[in-house]
């Protein structure tokens, strides 16, 4: 049987820290829009702000859908499915709002992130829970976590933030999603901690 919980504490902060990999579902305000889920992975990638909010590195490497979901609504879900032990999943509805690399609020942020930083954040995306909740999550089948990959991490490493900048400019829907949003800003802004 389901349950609703009042904040992100105790076994639900340990259970959204232990998992390697969560989801993110978006969508724009249009009916006819394109309905956006992401798969988030990266150790180190998300942290536990508060008992209320949390927040995760948006990296290159894909479209920007979320963010321009964000963006324009704020409305983002969180989805995360235990896959060893106890079956559980675990959904926080929130307001999401993206903190871009010239926000004076990035260099705060970014040291939560300890080792995951690398060349190619883009953005940070911090979420305030309206209604954390979970679900049996009977249906969900055991799978065995072996171990990260690290091509992302490795061929970003290799690029350096200007070399990384002219990437973004030439991915489709990354300053425009799909739908037209505005996504990240192009040129994509030098970062406030390397700024000076």
């Amino acid at each position: 049987m389901g349950k609703l919980y009042e904040r992100i504490d105790g076994r639900i902060r340990a259970f959204i820290e232990d998992q390697p990999v969560f989801f993110t579902a978006s969508a724009p305000l249009a009916a006819d829009g394109h309905v956006n889920v992401s798969p988030k992975g990266r150790a180190g990638t998300l942290v536990v702000l508060d008992d209320m909010t949390f927040a995760y590195l948006d990296f290159g490497g894909s479209t920007a859908e979320t963010v321009a979901h964000i963006r324009e609504n704020g409305r983002v879900t969180l989805m995360w499915c235990a896959f060893t032990g106890p079956p559980k999943v675990l959904r926080v509805h929130g307001d999401g709002e993206a903190v871009f690399r010239d926000d004076p609020r990035w260099g705060e942020l970014i040291t939560r992130f300890e080792g995951a930083d690398g060349a190619a954040a883009r953005a940070i995306v911090v979420v305030r829970a309206r209604r954390v909740s979970d679900s049996c999550g009977f249906a969900v089948p055991f799978m065995e976590y072996r171990e990260e990959r690290t091509q992302h991490a490795e061929y970003f490493a290799r690029k350096t933030d200007e070399e990384f900048a002219a990437y973004c400019e030439k991915k489709d829907h990354v300053g425009v999603s799909l739908d037209g949003l505005p996504a990240l800003p192009l040129p994509l802004p030098a970062r406030a901690d390397r700024v000076g």
